[in-house]
């Protein structure tokens, strides 16, 4: 989109400078003098248009101008990391729609969600499909993702510790992999997928270790917290860890880990995470120039160039 825009106002300048050359040449008449000045105004307005349109497609991707009744303020409810950080981002890509954006962190992963609910905040940046949910079954709210609301995801990875390749794979070796529900289902999908062991068919994202069919190396498993799992690494073979936590113990999901989740997986459908919005409130204007923001080149960039793989833009099926 940059380069478009580069080239677009690139053009634009060489035409206005092409009737300007003209205009300033020596003219027989005063008529012909005044349709090149006339010529020139217009290729100046003209290139000024163009460049300040280009401006504002390729860091927003089509969103739609904040409405003139006024009602322009987006206020988020959103975790720290990534989250917060993303959104500071991407405050100038709505600005530039006449939006402005306000974002509130949260420690914990109900408020977020209750603040939205009960009108308080338009949307939450923090959680993924498959804890929306969960909250939404337990608590009886009634959240939904925003259309066009997938914003990115954080592999999973299987990382060395005592050994640093599978290839070193020995009978009895020890994986430690995350404790809770959630984590531990997308460990074991992980460890499927590296062919390490077999799970019973069908269990998906609901998988617990008593669901593990087939362990040819006889794997110990060793269930801990999920932020404990990288301080496990000196004294187990391998560890399984969310890419938030690996980023926070200075691992480089695109370099340590061994295997990462597949971005076409069913993990991946489940845990990606979302922009969530009360339920008719998805299509909102300022709901989809929010998302769209999002999905920017901009951010795009911006989310590749500083997490180093631990998050990854979704650009999937929504």
């Amino acid at each position: 989109m940059k380069k478009q825009f580069v080239a677009a106002a690139s053009a634009a300048v060489l035409a206005a400078g092409v009737l300007a050359g003209c205009g300033s040449s020596t003219a027989s008449t005063a008529g012909t003098s005044a349709a090149a000045s006339a010529q020139t105004e217009a290729a100046q307005d003209a290139s000024t248009q163009t460049a300040a349109a280009a401006s504002t497609a390729a860091d927003t991707q089509a969103s739609a101008a904040a409405p003139a009744d006024g009602d322009n303020k987006i206020t988020v409810a959103c975790s720290q990391t990534p989250h917060s950080e993303i959104l500071e981002q991407a405050k100038a890509v709505l600005e530039a729609q006449g939006y402005d954006l306000e974002y509130t962190v949260f420690e914990d992963y109900v408020q977020p969600n209750n603040v939205v609910e009960s009108g308080d905040f338009d949307a939450n940046y923090f959680q993924h499909v498959n804890y929306l949910n969960s909250f939404n079954e337990e608590n009886g709210t009634h959240l939904v993702v925003a259309t066009n609301g997938k914003i990115h995801y954080e592999p999973f990875g299987i990382y060395g510790g005592t050994k640093k390749s599978l290839d070193e794979i020995a009978d009895g070796d020890a994986i430690a992999i995350p404790n809770d529900t959630t984590n531990e289902a997308r460990a074991l999908l992980l460890l499927q997928q590296a062919g390490l062991i077999t799970l019973n068919d069908g269990v998906g994202v609901t998988a617990t270790v008593n669901d593990v069919k087939d362990n040819p190396h006889n794997l110990k498993l060793v269930e801990v917290e999920a932020a404990q799992v990288p301080k496990q690494l000196p004294s187990v073979a391998f560890g399984v860890i969310n890419g938030n936590y690996a980023l926070e113990n200075g691992l480089s999901v695109k370099d340590d880990a061994l295997v990462t989740e597949a971005a076409d997986g069913d993990a991946i459908q489940q845990y990606v995470n979302i922009i969530a919005v009360k339920e008719g409130n998805e299509d909102l204007p300022k709901i989809k120039a929010l998302t769209d923001a999002l999905h920017s080149d901009t951010i795009v960039k911006y989310i590749n160039d500083t997490y180093d793989g631990a998050v990854v833009p979704y650009d999937g099926a929504q």
